[in-house]
């Protein structure tokens, strides 16, 4: 008999949520906290930027058990996930366990020498101290904000301007009729650049410090899904723990993969302009897909075309009134700089003696499985396994890691097991593969396959292939086919 944990869920949005279903249905005493006022993380209305939408398809980006609506576009809009998370919630009887404005300020282990971690609680009303058997920590990588300033915004900011993160335009009204400067490459960056010149700012200029390879929605006329999400195209990059057999292999078949990717690019560069607004990037393809990878914001190089976004290469040096002066020389006249500079990854309230058993010196993760550490017990994580099919990924690791604490892994990895695959992976990700090091290491794109067979094959699962075998090859994940490999693994319930 499995003995019932109580256990606390960190966060609200699509990880806390799967990490709180998996926990509650296999009998645990679940209590969640949101930070916020709704759950939803990310896609919580008061925390979007107008015209958010989904870097993957519809299809692709869902729980196992319940596919979004079919009348949803195959990217939904902000409001749509939102909605769509809410009706997991409450598919799953969810609401009731989460305690909403509810902060963790710290994160101790239990002074009475039992396992488990004591949390330090803020509500609305009062903060409180409480004990837990187990802790998922499912705030995931887009939690904190990345703050940053240069010098001469208090004087900017004095004079009339106004600098803010990208988390905080929420608003087309704050950039109307304004001159808007937007730092930053990533997908945030280009879709706030584009909903400003979309909705009646003076101008719009997009700052970005280097050239990266971004995805269309289609790729001459193909949907990116039915390229990037597919086994054929993982095996072409170079995966962690390959044997002397899959080395050879890969050696063998290199120029088919180099010609492959050079194929790729070509049409990218054809199809988006690249040379025309010098955008090619220096490091080849395959050396830079990672979780980092940004979707073509639609109408963005329509938008260069049209002069109503103006793309410059360099940052932000320094404030003048009324000015922003670019490393480039460059200064521009700016009411508004919207500051698409990202989030900080951490878990600023564990305890600092455990947080450096977790974090290298690099900014590395050791986690086995990106979940678990073996420093770190009767704790994981859920939803830091990011990928290009994040909701898949945060429910299939959420599964596994009620596993793991129950100890009902069909494969439970010893101590030493554990501290070996960690070795290892650092290894790879700083000797092998550079860009698997974005997101400290938490990252199993484009490797989704691969991620997700470990977890299954650790479970105990029957992961049943496809009959045709190239359908096997070319396809997409199925998330409900998922549902039903994990619906084949030994069932228990704890009591």
């Amino acid at each position: 008999m499995v003995t019932r944990k109580k256990v606390a869920v960190i966060g609200g949005g699509v990880s806390g949520l799967a990490a709180a279903k998996a926990f509650k249905e296999r009998g645990h005493d679940v209590h969640a906290f949101e930070r916020t006022h709704d759950i939803g993380g990310v896609w919580e209305p008061s925390r979007s930027y107008p015209g958010v939408q989904t870097q993957s398809p519809k299809d692709l980006y869902r729980y196992t058990d319940l596919a979004m609506p079919a009348d949803y576009p195959e990217w939904p809009k902000g409001p749509q996930v939102h909605a769509y998370l809410r009706s997991y919630a409450d598919r799953h009887g969810l609401n009731e366990i989460f305690s909403l404005d509810t902060a963790v300020r710290s994160m101790t282990r239990r002074p009475d020498g039992a396992p488990g971690w004591t949390l330090e609680l803020e509500g609305p009303d009062s903060a409180r101290t409480e004990d837990f058997d187990f802790v998922a920590v499912c705030t995931g990588q887009f939690s904190d904000k990345n703050i940053i300033s240069h010098p001469g915004q208090e004087e900017f900011e004095a004079g009339g301007g106004t600098v803010t993160h990208s988390s905080e335009y929420t608003d087309p009204e704050m950039i109307r009729g304004k001159r808007v400067v937007v730092l930053g490459g990533s997908k945030s960056a280009t879709d706030i650049a584009v909903n400003a010149s979309q909705n009646g700012a003076k101008s719009v200029t997009l700052v970005y410090r280097e050239n990266v390879w971004r995805v269309p929605y289609f790729i001459g006329g193909i949907n990116f899904k039915r390229l990037l999400y597919m086994r054929a195209q993982e095996s072409q990059f170079n995966g962690w723990g390959r044997g002397p057999l899959a080395r050879a292999l890969a050696a063998a078949t290199k120029p088919l993969v180099w010609a492959n990717f050079r194929g790729l690019e070509t049409l990218l560069k054809l199809q988006l302009g690249l040379k025309k607004w010098d955008m090619v990037p220096d490091n080849p393809i395959e050396k830079d897909v990672s979780c980092s990878l940004p979707i073509v914001t639609p109408g963005l190089f329509e938008a260069f075309n049209a002069g109503t976004v103006v793309p410059i290469r360099g940052t932000i040096e320094r404030y003048e009134e009324g000015q922003v002066i670019l490393s480039t020389g460059d200064r521009l006249e700016a009411d508004v700089v919207v500051l698409a500079v990202g989030w900080k990854l951490g878990v600023p309230y564990l305890d600092p003696a455990y947080r450096e058993k977790l974090i290298e010196p690099d900014g590395q993760y050791r986690v086995y499985r990106l979940s678990v550490n073996p420093d770190l017990p009767d704790m994981g994580f859920v939803g830091f396994n990011s990928s290009f099919c994040s909701v898949l990924s945060a429910e299939m690791i959420a599964n596994w890691l009620v596993r793991y604490a129950d100890g009902q892994l069909a494969r439970q990895p010893s101590r030493a097991e554990m501290e070996a695959d960690i070795e290892a992976n650092l290894a790879w990700r700083r000797g092998e593969r550079p860009a698997a090091q974005v997101y400290g290491g938490l990252c199993s794109a484009p490797f989704h396959f691969r991620h997700l067979d470990e977890l299954l094959a650790d479970i105990g699962a029957t992961k049943r292939k496809r009959a045709n075998p190239l359908a096997e090859q070319f396809s997409y994940p199925d998330a409900a086919a998922y549902g039903s490999f994990l619906a084949s693994a030994p069932q228990y319930r704890a009591g």
